[in-house]
């Protein structure tokens, strides 16, 4: 079965050709226009790869974006941004925000197919030329009903917020999270808590998932970016 990817681009020109690339390669390609159609797409259908436009007529890929990141059932999908600016700012924003890989406009058709494939292998989504990706599951189990993680068969002694930020990372895990959207989903709307709460939460989960394994360090810092999990 071919790798699902799902092309969110309103330029029917460019949409077209950077289709016709990737099925060229095998891949099945679902396209949208508008923000709405795709997220009505993803509703109905599971993706192995998102490539998403900033500027589209009825909002942005990064409100897509933000969405993805935010449900639990797509916050794995790999994501690749499109984007018609230059700045920095874009890319950081789109990478800060859970993006895998930026694109900017105008570009190559083979170099798009390139990096889809790329990131198809590394996540191992999908199929054909996508590898399998190493599984979570014989190092980390995590029973959420009764909010306890175990690390190769160890319980871990995780507070609550300790539990929900370590199960946010491991269900993105090899992907990096910004310190923001930790944030959002250990802590939601408590105004007290800011970065340096996260920070020195990750510190703590550290020292415990030292302790049942301490020769390797899960957690990984990505300097201006955030935090990742290597399982």
């Amino acid at each position: 079965m071919s790798a699902r990817l799902l092309l969110l681009e309103d330029d029917p020109a460019i949409a077209r050709t950077v289709a016709y690339a990737l099925e060229r390669d095998g891949l099945a390609v679902t396209h949208s226009l508008l923000v709405h159609d795709a997220r009505q797409q993803l509703r109905r259908t599971r993706f192995d790869l998102l490539v998403l436009d900033v500027g589209l007529p009825d909002g942005s890929g990064l409100d897509l974006l933000r969405d993805v990141r935010g449900a639990a059932q797509t916050v794995a999908i790999p994501v690749l941004m499109l984007s018609a600016h230059g700045e920095e700012i874009d890319r950081v924003l789109g990478l800060e925000l859970g993006a895998d890989d930026y694109l900017t406009k105008p570009f190559s058709p083979r170099e798009l197919a390139a990096r889809v494939k790329a990131l198809l292998r590394r996540t191992g989504h999908g199929n054909g030329h996508a590898s399998p990706a190493p599984a979570a599951a014989p190092l980390f189990h995590d029973d959420e009903p009764g909010q306890r993680i175990s690390l190769r068969g160890q319980a871990l002694p995780l507070t609550r917020r300790e539990y929900r930020l370590l199960s946010h990372l491991l269900r993105g895990a090899g992907r990096i999270h910004s310190r923001e959207a930790l944030l959002a989903a250990a802590w939601g709307d408590d105004s007290e808590s800011t970065d340096r709460t996260v920070d020195t939460h990750i510190k703590t989960l550290r020292a415990k998932l030292r302790e049942v394994d301490p020769e390797r360090e899960y957690i990984s810092t990505h300097r201006g970016m955030g935090y990742c999990l290597d399982v």
